[in-house]
């Protein structure tokens, strides 16, 4: 058969290469962890962004969080466009976007250049993330072959932060800051071209958008994320930040409300119907909070303690990254056998021994010991959880909502994780503000001529005085992140179930594809 006729026999949308399911994942998995890995890559760059832009301190965590704010945010938008619009249309729309945002990032010479760019890639990445997962549920049959595809899938997902600080780390020192952001075009280039090779059309659903909807999820989430934020550089008391918290209340009530009545919602309620899929996403939040919580301290602390340079912090996190691929390679191979829950109820265990570990930092810790450790055994629970919750959360959903439950248990990570940072960030304030009012009466008491000089230059108090400060911050910061951790082990403990139909499906021997939830 030639050519012309093997495509006039292809139905329209299929891939120009069917039957390569491995290449097709591999696309799929290069676009999520460009995605996740562009959430941590320039935290190791931020002192060089502020020093080439001229960012004020406080003005600069908005290099993160203008990103996560938008990634997280219009991740429900992203999930449904790709239910009604066609999956693989809608994911390469959303690749080429993150991309074109990507270059002028890299190019950016002024402050708000930097950061439009940076809220116009988590649009991008809102639109391709949860398409990218609901791919693989109508590219891969439920049961064993979808399992491992899953599996790889989170894995990436988990590992994606880890793995952008150690290329951060290696582009700062290498090459320069904007290439933390130019390493994008070329990768995204190479999806969007090979997407259509390999990757088929969904179906299309025909349907509406819940404008409404979307609107006061992607608002509310926005407020409720930015509230935390602002309460970490102002304080509770701040007009600003009661106002964001009381306008997320509104909004997000409103979007129940809208949801509950809307005859295509952009989030059907009847997913949570399913104790199963609401308790995983109530634990991924929980994690995912906890998650880049560890991640942000402990870079400053192997930074500013342990006086790491970029490649060497980067370096730092190699071992949790190996930890989280283990962990979920595990999962993924006894998923069938044990089920969900003894993989959520262990991992969640170990990511709070991990946290209440870092608990115990100090300016004395050393990298094996106060580091190394902790990071082991919160990367393999993270691990052991990622691929189980995965599983959970989409497992026996309907194909025409497989984009809104992805995009949901997409949502619950990076909120949780931009929350989480945010609750611990304000912790850490406090408790290094405490801690500094001693310090300083100590250094007035004890530092040497040129040691007060250099600090009415820099407004920053040098080892080891400073040193003390981050400890305690840090330390104390941990304190909610196992808090959040305890109530992740809770939910799995209490609230999750499994039951015979969900062994049948992981196992790939169900007999139909019915929802999970009862």
């Amino acid at each position: 058969m030639t050519t012309s006729q093997l495509a006039q026999n292809r139905k329209p949308g299929a891939a120009r290469r069917e039957g390569r399911p491995g290449i097709a994942l591999t696309v799929i998995a290069a676009c999520q962890l460009m995605v996740v890995l562009d959430a941590t890559i320039v935290n190791i760059a931020l002192p060089h962004i502020q020093d080439a832009l001229k960012f004020s301190t406080t003005d600069l965590t908005w290099v993160v969080s203008a990103y996560t704010l938008t990634f997280g945010g219009l991740l429900l938008l992203g999930g449904r466009a790709g239910d009604i619009l066609g999956r693989r249309r809608v994911f390469m729309t959303g690749i080429l976007l993150f991309t074109l945002a990507s270059l002028l990032g890299g190019f950016a010479q002024e402050p708000w250049q930097l950061l439009a760019a940076r809220a116009l890639q988590g649009v991008g990445g809102a639109i391709a993330s949860p398409t990218s997962l609901a791919l693989i549920t109508t590219t891969f049959p439920e049961g064993p072959e979808r399992n491992r595809a899953f599996g790889v899938f989170a894995a990436v997902s988990a590992g994606g932060g880890a793995i952008g600080l150690l290329a951060g780390g290696m582009l700062t020192e290498w090459l320069d800051w904007r290439w933390v952001l130019f390493v994008n075009v070329p990768i995204g280039i190479l999806i969007a071209f090979l997407t259509p090779l390999y990757i088929s059309e969904s179906e299309r659903h025909p349907g509406r958008f819940d404008i409404a909807g979307a609107l006061t999820s992607t608002l509310g989430m926005a407020s409720l994320v930015y509230g935390f934020i602002r309460a970490s550089e102002e304080g509770w008391s701040d007009s600003l930040t009661m106002g964001s918290f009381g306008a997320a209340v509104v909004l997000l009530l409103a979007f129940a409300l809208i949801e509950s009545r809307a005859k295509e919602p952009i989030t059907p309620l009847k997913m949570f119907a399913d104790r199963n899929r609401s308790g995983s996403y109530v634990i991924m939040l929980s994690l995912a909070a906890a998650m880049f919580g560890m991640f942000f301290f402990i870079v400053l602390f192997v930074q500013n303690v342990l006086d790491y340079t970029p490649i060497e912090a980067g370096l730092a996190f190699l071992p949790v990254t190996v930890a989280i691929v283990a962990g979920a390679g595990i999962s993924q191979r006894l998923l069938p056998a044990l089920g969900p829950k003894p993989f959520m109820v262990t991992g969640s265990a170990l990511v709070a021994l991990g946290l209440g570990w870092q608990t115990l930092i100090s300016p004395d810790s050393s990298y094996v010991g106060g580091v190394l450790g902790p990071m082991l055994l919160f990367g393999f629970g993270m691990g052991l959880n990622f691929v189980t919750l995965t599983l959970t959360a989409v497992s026996g959903v309907a194909q025409h909502e497989a984009g809104a439950a992805s995009g949901l248990l997409n949502a619950t990570q990076q909120v949780g994780g931009s929350l989480g940072l945010s609750i611990l960030t304000t912790v850490f304030g406090t408790a290094s503000r405490d801690e500094g009012k001693e310090q300083m009466a100590d250094f007035m008491a004890n530092a040497s001529p040129e040691q007060k000089a250099a600090f009415a230059k820099t407004g920053e108090l040098p080892a080891p005085w400073g040193h003390e400060v981050l400890a305690e911050g840090i330390s104390t910061a941990f304190l909610p992140a196992v808090a959040m951790a305890l109530l992740a082990l809770v939910i799995a403990l209490v609230v999750v179930r499994v039951r015979k139909s969900d062994m049948e499906a992981l196992s790939g021997t169900a007999s139909a594809a019915g929802p999970a939830g009862g």
